[in-house]
């Protein structure tokens, strides 16, 4: 009697961690910020931009085009308004595995969105976050006890003052990951349209003002380049 409660606690148990497991990677997932993109993008219908409407939260699909001097991405050396980069080594603790963030940075500037001729302008801040972003990762790279870094790799270690060899001379095993918004990549914004004047010239646009995508207190500017993102909601 007493070893077949034993194995029924062990089933229980079993059951509960296998449950568990499930519903973080689930929330891990729903919460995610390529869902909650997706989620927000799907409620609205891609607008053209002189049918945009002050005050009302609108999105927008057209080419990225910078303002200022762009920014470059830390590895690839692409030109861009958005970066995202990641630097990661594998640690270990007991018989576990995993991957400790050593570098996360995330750089955006002002920004044109430009559709058929016509534009808008968007303007992330990073201190406070006015944006929630998704960006494609689309540039990797790693090192290992039997793999060099590259010299482009290593560049971009020394960069950051991280060593690519531990105490013994080992290399340590290192993976990096870049996602970009390059100049002229078509993207999708959404924030709240808000019309101005505009105060200097833009080659190729013969109107007087401009539409700005802005943020609020509840709302987010959202930034993705994500493809193909379809919309439930109907004209």
């Amino acid at each position: 009697m007493i070893f077949l409660t034993s194995n029924f606690d062990s089933s229980i148990l079993i059951f509960i961690f296998i449950t568990v497991a499930i519903v973080l990677i689930f929330i891990s997932y729903y919460f995610g910020s390529k869902q909650k993109v997706l989620r927000t993008l799907s409620k609205l219908q891609d607008k053209r931009i002189m049918s945009l409407k002050s005050n009302e939260f609108s999105r927008v699909t057209g080419k990225a085009l910078h303002v200022k001097t762009p920014l470059l991405a830390p590895y690839s050396k692409r030109k861009c308004i958005f970066y995202s980069i990641k630097i990661e080594q594998k640690k270990s603790s007991g018989k576990n595995k995993y991957w400790r963030t050593i570098i996360k940075e995330e750089k955006a500037q002002e920004f044109f969105l430009e559709k058929n001729g016509d534009f808008v302008i968007v303007k992330p801040n990073q201190n406070p976050k006015n944006y929630l972003s998704h960006l494609v990762v689309d540039k990797k790279t790693n090192s290992g006890t039997f793999k060099d870094p590259t010299p482009k790799f290593e560049t971009l270690l020394n960069h950051y003052n991280i060593k690519s060899e531990g105490f013994f001379g080992f290399n340590k095993t290192l993976r990096y990951s870049e996602a970009v918004i390059e100049i002229g990549e078509q993207i999708t914004v959404a924030g709240i349209a808000k019309w101005k004047s505009l105060k200097e010239a833009i080659d190729g646009y013969s109107y007087s003002k401009i539409v700005e995508l802005e943020s609020s207190d509840k709302q987010k500017l959202i930034i993705t380049d994500l493809p193909n993102i379809k919309s439930k909601k109907r004209l």
